[in-house]
């Protein structure tokens, strides 16, 4: 399997499959496909039929694996953001939490665990929901803005806004917090944040998406009716 990050950051993800090897992207993901390839859809492994979350439009969170019938097939998948698309490799000893809006594709090998506490609860934020990525192979994200890369040594302290983070090592020593005091999450324009105690590795994005769709006009409900439509997870009303 062979695949390049085009246009960032009006990024698309192309992969260049061949005979049986195959990648597994989020509904929707798909831009284009070119060869034969197999496609089968399921429901991702701890996601119950009945279980919906509004990071998800109200949609039961499905998958698509694609598989190549022969040498030579290409796809091309991309997020609703528009952002960079960033690898992350995943290993036996660097699993990694991961915002599930801005989940796009893993590899085989790459489990992705919605039965983690992080999804079912959204311990980062209300609309914040995230995915646990563990095993062998490499996941790819798209966020809103730039992703930048950070490693916290050691003895130091990172503080970051949970709207802005895409991707924390699954090891890391974090707590989320209110950002100073009442006024200050008030009138500062900041709500939760999360401390990070390093070592850690950490991905975020340099826009915030959710000032953003506050701005367009989203609506925070469980209707599906409407001119609604989604960005990056979250339903926006027209």
């Amino acid at each position: 399997m062979e695949f390049q990050i085009l246009k960032n950051p009006m990024s698309i993800l192309e992969v260049n499959l061949n005979k049986d090897e195959s990648i597994t992207a989020e509904a929707g993901a798909l831009v284009f496909l070119q060869g034969e390839i197999q496609i089968d859809t399921k429901i991702r492994s701890g996601i119950l039929k009945a279980v919906k979350v509004s990071l998800l439009g109200n949609e039961s969170f499905f998958v698509n694996k694609y598989t190549a019938k022969h040498d030579g097939c290409v796809l091309g998948f991309t997020g609703p953001p528009v952002g960079d698309i960033v690898e992350i490799s995943i290993n036996n000893n660097s699993g990694f939490i991961v915002q599930s809006g801005s989940y796009i594709a893993s590899t085989p090998g790459v489990e992705i665990d919605t039965k983690w506490q992080g999804f079912t609860k959204g311990v980062f934020g209300s609309e914040l929901f995230m995915l646990k990525a563990t095993g062998e192979g490499k996941i790819f994200c798209n966020a809103y803005g730039g992703i930048i890369q950070k490693n916290i040594l050691s003895g130091e302290t990172f503080i970051l806004d949970n709207y802005h983070l895409v991707a924390l090592s699954i090891d890391s020593d974090y707590q989320v917090t209110k950002f100073g005091g009442l006024k200050n999450t008030i009138l500062g324009g900041e709500g939760l944040v999360t401390k990070i105690s390093g070592p850690a590795i950490i991905y975020f994005q340099t826009k915030n998406l959710k000032e953003l769709i506050d701005l367009l006009g989203v609506k925070h409900t469980q209707e599906t009716q409407g001119n609604n439509f989604n960005i990056g997870g979250f339903r926006v009303g027209m």
